[in-house]
């Protein structure tokens, strides 16, 4: 047995360690646990799977005939190499695809057109192969390689190290040790693409005592260990997911209890505020409209301003309490969102906004309700830029549903408010400025649509509230 390999160039164990680093990498992938994941990561990752496994096949499969070497007649040779090559390129061709639909996710864009731009890639390098070599020679073979490294696998590299750093920027806020570890797997893509995409193989740099398949290799090693390493951002969205169910059923919990006990309080206060609006009423009738009685106006001016104000919370706190049912109707987000935005019009003078409506299916909802948490959210992103911002509305699908994201620049929430803002009385604005119910009648409102709505916040940065309604079936 140890005969059989002393002819073997040491070179080639090369081959060994860079195709198991790429068969380790689709290991790993595959067996991840990413179901029901939101990340945009998660739609893509297989692909990246079937590029490790397909690439480190073809690593050993040409393996075979530098161990065979003379064994092999020049049919077998030739045919090993042909099965070499569609290895290869499939293999390049799942990291091609890799890319281009992390890319084109990262944008909202329909992956659907990656196919199109692999198609009119292949069409290329077939069109570039055939016109150089119409023999099915090993020199065509050669031919053949060479340009599918250029076109694919350098291709497909780049656009996966933009897609790997893009996203990283993305997921910083989940983890940001995780964001490091996609930024590093991107750069090391891009060296993988020069070396195994722009040199052919067998190709010894100058000055260097080593081939190029060392370098492949160790730029395999390097990308399994940091995919390997990012792949924990799965376990760390379930533990969030986990964290946030177990958040909402003890914001439910709470709001059904302290629904009930506000509708009570609202009933009893609503009945003296009215009593006293019409005592008010009375008294400026009966006092003369004189110089005298101004100062007197003006101290029963500020009773029925406050009973009024008083008059109002009690109003929110019976749409608080309130437990009607709701009118569940085909509804579009990108409508709703409209609508909203065409209601508070004037609220919005220095303020731009920035819109990305996508094409996004219908969901089944209260119209009404569901404009009214657009509503809600976007006076609260005005209201924390009283000098002027920016806010972006934006739609999407997801596998959870439709997604409506409203981001402002306005001062943020500090973090440890962030867990509290659901809360019914809870709010962040001056003292008198507002009830502290809005958050809590939004949340109530998406939880009857079975849908979610979760807000981040950077203090002094702005805040972002994701609203998920799942779609219609």
């Amino acid at each position: 047995m140890l005969n059989y390999f002393e002819n073997i160039p040491t070179e080639y164990f090369i081959y060994f360690l860079y195709g198991s680093a790429f068969l380790f990498l689709s290991f790993a992938i595959f067996v991840k646990d990413m179901k029901g994941s939101d990340l945009k990561l998660a739609d893509s990752l297989w692909l990246l799977g079937m590029f490790g496994l397909t690439h480190g096949l073809h690593e050993l499969l040409a393996m075979y005939p530098l161990i065979e070497g003379s064994h092999l007649s020049m049919q077998e040779l030739f045919n090993a190499k042909l099965l070499s090559l569609v290895v290869l390129v499939l293999s390049f061709l799942f990291l091609l695809q890799f890319g281009l639909v992390l890319t084109l996710s990262i944008r909202n864009k329909r992956p659907l057109w990656s196919f199109a731009i692999s198609a009119v890639l292949v069409l290329a390098w077939l069109a570039f192969i055939a016109a150089r070599d119409s023999a099915m020679t090993m020199r065509f073979l050669s031919q053949a390689e060479q340009s599918a490294r250029l076109i694919f696998c350098l291709t497909g590299a780049l656009l996966t190290a933009y897609g790997l750093m893009a996203y990283s920027h993305e997921i910083k806020v989940l983890s940001r040790s995780v964001s490091r570890h996609l930024w590093y797997a991107g750069v090391s893509f891009i060296f993988y693409g020069v070396f195994a995409g722009v040199f052919v193989t067998r190709f010894s740099i100058i000055a260097l005592p080593f081939p190029i398949e060392l370098l492949r290799g160790g730029a395999a090693i390097v990308i399994t260990y940091f995919i390997v390493k990012a792949l924990n951002i799965f376990n760390i969205e379930m533990r969030k997911r986990i964290e946030q169910q177990t958040r909402h059923l003890v914001q439910t919990e709470k709001l059904t209890s302290l629904g009930q006990l506000a509708a009570g309080i609202a009933h009893e206060i609503n009945n003296p505020l009215t009593n006293a609006s019409l005592g008010i009423q009375t008294l400026k009738l009966k006092f003369p409209a004189s110089t005298d009685a101004s100062e007197i106006f003006e101290k029963l001016d500020a009773v029925e301003r406050n009973i009024d104000k008083a008059s109002a919370i009690a109003r929110e706190l019976l749409q608080f309490s309130r437990q009607r049912e709701t009118e569940f109707s085909p509804v579009n987000m990108n409508s709703i969102a409209r609508s909203a935005m065409t209601l508070l019009q004037y609220k919005l003078k220095n303020i731009l906004v920035k819109q990305d409506l996508a094409d996004v299916p219908d969901v089944l909802g209260d119209a009404g309700k569901l404009e009214q948490v657009i509503i809600n959210v976007l006076s609260n992103a005005v209201e924390a830029m009283p000098q002027g911002g920016t806010i972006s509305i934006a739609t999407s699908r997801s596998k959870a549903g439709v997604q409506v994201r409203i981001e402002d620049t306005g001062s943020g929430i500090p973090e440890g408010d962030l867990t509290r803002v659901f809360d019914p009385f809870f709010t962040t604005k001056e003292p008198g400025a507002g009830t502290g119910l809005g958050l809590s009648i939004c949340y109530g409102i998406i939880k009857d649509h079975h849908g979610t709505i979760e807000v981040s916040s950077m203090n002094g940065k702005g805040t972002k509230v994701a609203i998920t309604i799942p779609e219609r079936k």
